[in-house]
């Protein structure tokens, strides 16, 4: 009886010496710092680049479905400015995460920030004070003419000073910014410019780069690595009192959701928008795109390998 009191006496303090090393390293990889380079982008003053831009902003893009608390649907139907002051809170297990002001506001905004500083978050996830940006922006691999009259079309906004809450994170959030989140950079070199056109490869530039249509209907882990096969449907997306909505499947299987979708079709459903109230999927700003990118990313999706 002794023996096995002194094993589990042992076992006991073993454990707790596990415990107090790991919350030690964690707490002190919670501010790890990371270099990466910055792009050659210069924002710009021309009325075209700035109209692109807030057309990637408003639709393909999707950025005011984070960026901001605003109905973006209503204020862009009455002519008016959209506020991206940020602060739209996403309950995640590893906590909360708030979004960025991305106005120019010099205190709370990106008025603070250069151009490359931007560019550099965008492309290689390293904020400006080299912190790793959480993966959810997919313009890793955006070509430098588009991040270019991004940037332009966000710097040409009304400042808004908002300042948005720290993000609070959970035991299990800390564990994973220690030990799983890092930078992600563009595969290959940053293109200048992509041709628009209707086009396949158009359309993977569009739903992997812009549209982030990947980012939701591929599975992917807690640390939001790609861990299934690509379009063929991601994992349920929880929401308090709401019931899980899964995305579903795109590749051309015959399991797919689209399997039998004509071009047409395709169209016509974006141009719907929302039908299920609380569908997270960006349907109106989507919807606000052109019929040739919405056409490309048909033609991209029936190229991806058929998953079940």
């Amino acid at each position: 009886m002794k023996k096995i009191k002194k094993i589990l006496a042992w076992s006991g303090l073993v454990l707790l010496l596990l415990i107090v090393t790991l919350a030690v390293v964690t707490a002190s990889r919670q501010n790890l710092k990371y270099n990466a380079p910055y792009p050659d982008i210069k924002a710009s003053t021309d009325s075209g680049i700035i109209a692109r831009g807030k057309h990637l902003v408003f639709n393909v893009a999707h950025c005011s479905g984070c960026h901001t608390t605003a109905n973006t649907d209503s204020l862009l139907k009455l002519g008016q400015e959209v506020p991206l002051s940020g602060g739209v809170v996403f309950n995640f297990p590893v906590g909360d995460i708030y979004s960025m002001n991305i106005t120019p506001d010099k205190e709370t905004g990106i008025g603070k920030y250069t151009d490359a500083e931007i560019a550099r978050a965008l492309y290689y996830g390293v904020h400006p004070d080299g912190s790793p940006v959480y993966n959810f922006m997919p313009f890793h691999n955006a070509s430098k003419e588009d991040i270019t009259a991004i940037i332009s079309f966000l710097r040409s906004q009304k400042p808004i000073r908002n300042k948005v809450p720290e993000n609070h994170l959970t035991v299990l959030g800390n564990l994973v910014k220690a030990f799983m989140v890092k930078p992600v950079g563009p595969v290959g070199p940053i293109p200048d410019a992509i041709k628009a056109d209707t086009t396949a490869v158009y359309g993977k530039y569009l739903a992997t780069s812009l549209a982030d249509c990947n980012g939701c209907h591929t599975r992917r882990n807690i640390s939001g690595d790609f861990v299934g096969e690509p379009f063929a449907g991601g994992g349920p997306m929880e929401r308090k009192g709401l019931s899980p909505v899964t995305p579903p499947n795109l590749t051309p299987d015959s399991s797919s959701r689209i399997f039998n979708w004509s071009q047409k079709n395709f169209i016509d459903r974006f141009r719907m928008g929302k039908l299920v109230p609380h569908s997270p999927m960006h349907w109106n700003a989507f919807g606000r795109m052109t019929d040739n990118e919405l056409k490309a990313i048909y033609k991209f999706l029936k190229t991806v390998p058929p998953a079940k």
